[in-house]
């Protein structure tokens, strides 16, 4: 597949900057692939679809979003700076984006309050520096004192626009999901951002069982496809961890004859990396950093498509114009890229919001 094909254009003023309120009050659209139907609905209409029945399963992401973004002042020239934590490699090293006006330099010192600075090691390229960092808190109490919401920055972009905050209080919990309990993601797994804890608990009294995953997810899930060709892309890796408790669901599921759902790209990515055998992992859990690039050329099918084996529905939001998560999508079974591009123009014409704070897009 070329990368152009998974480009699209997309009209500014649908590119949501706040997120819906209450959170299933964003809007759904529901493609069914057998049919071609499409259905206009919203979030809190999941229960009413007849797509969820007793004995059905609903996979979810439970990482939490870390307060990742934050300011710094360069010591030598007092120019200010602003960073993106990304992970910690090592003991009292950082890898970070960071974004100045002069140019930085290695041995570089960056304050960060009046007791914590880093201190700049090496440029890994993008932006990404790696650093030490010295302060009398650990990484994620500095975070939790000084750190924001990392909101994606096109959303950053389109506030200061117009003359709105870039980043508010309030978006730390509203870029984080209700159940989000396992800290670790620099950006959200979106698709779960729409569920309220009263929507989850209609599902659980129709019979629909929820179980998780933890994905941490990394600033790769949303760099853009730069090569001609989608399978030359360099995939990047996130740590995945799917306990005992989630696959032993999963084997009933599938044993019992229900169907298994995923919120969101980072769920799929997770439960497709699992193994083939499940009673491989079934008693200790299943824990990895995944390398798994889903696409329709992927090996692995006779029709030369990713072969899926735990998803069956798929709930997520709508991407970025060459990502790899497009590429997931048109991937699954009866999409394919120009169905996916079509089901696209058709929520561009119905005015949905797009991107991490927009709608949502169910695919049966």
């Amino acid at each position: 597949m070329r990368a152009q094909e998974l480009d699209y254009h997309l009209p500014g003023e649908l590119i949501a900057t706040t997120a819906a309120m209450p959170r299933d009050s964003a809007r759904l659209m529901v493609v069914h692939r057998e049919t071609g139907r499409i259905e206009h609905r919203h979030v809190r209409d999941l229960p009413d679809l007849g797509v969820f029945k007793s004995g059905d399963l609903l996979l979810v992401n439970r990482s939490k979003v870390l307060p990742a973004y934050y300011h710094g002042i360069r010591a030598a020239t007092g120019g200010k700076t602003t960073g993106l934590y990304l992970s910690s490699p090592a003991d009292n090293q950082w890898l970070t984006l960071i974004e100045s006006r002069g140019k930085l330099q290695p041995g570089e010192r960056i304050d960060l309050n009046s007791d914590a600075h880093l201190t700049l090691i090496e440029s890994v390229g993008r932006g990404e520096w790696l650093v030490t960092y010295a302060g009398e808190d650990d990484t994620l109490t500095l975070l939790s004192r000084i750190g924001q919401a990392p909101l994606p920055p096109y959303i950053r972009k389109a506030r200061k626009a117009h003359d709105q905050p870039e980043i508010t209080p309030e978006d730390m919990d509203r870029y984080n999901t209700v159940y989000a309990d396992q800290t670790g993601s620099v950006a959200a797994p979106t698709a779960g951002l729409h569920f309220t804890t009263e929507l989850l608990e209609t599902l659980q009294a129709a019979g629909v069982t929820r179980a998780e995953i933890t994905l941490h997810v990394g600033m790769g899930t949303f760099s853009p496809i730069r090569c001609e060709e989608v399978n030359d892309h360099p995939i990047h890796s996130e740590f995945i961890s799917v306990p005992s408790k989630t696959i032993r669901a999963i084997q009933q599921t599938r044993n019992t004859g229900g169907s298994i759902t995923a919120v969101g790209t980072t769920t799929v990515r997770a439960i497709e990396s699992l193994p083939e055998d499940l009673s491989q992992a079934v008693d200790q859990g299943f824990s990895t950093n995944t390398q798994l690039f889903i696409t329709p050329g992927s090996p692995g099918s006779p029709d030369n498509g990713f072969h899926y084996r735990y998803t069956d529905h798929l709930l997520t939001n709508f991407h970025l114009p060459r990502s790899t998560l497009l590429a997931l999508l048109a991937a699954l079974p009866d999409v394919g890229i120009d169905r996916l591009m079509d089901w696209y123009q058709q929520a561009i014409h119905e005015q949905y919001r797009f991107y991490s704070f927009g709608d949502a897009m169910l695919i049966v």
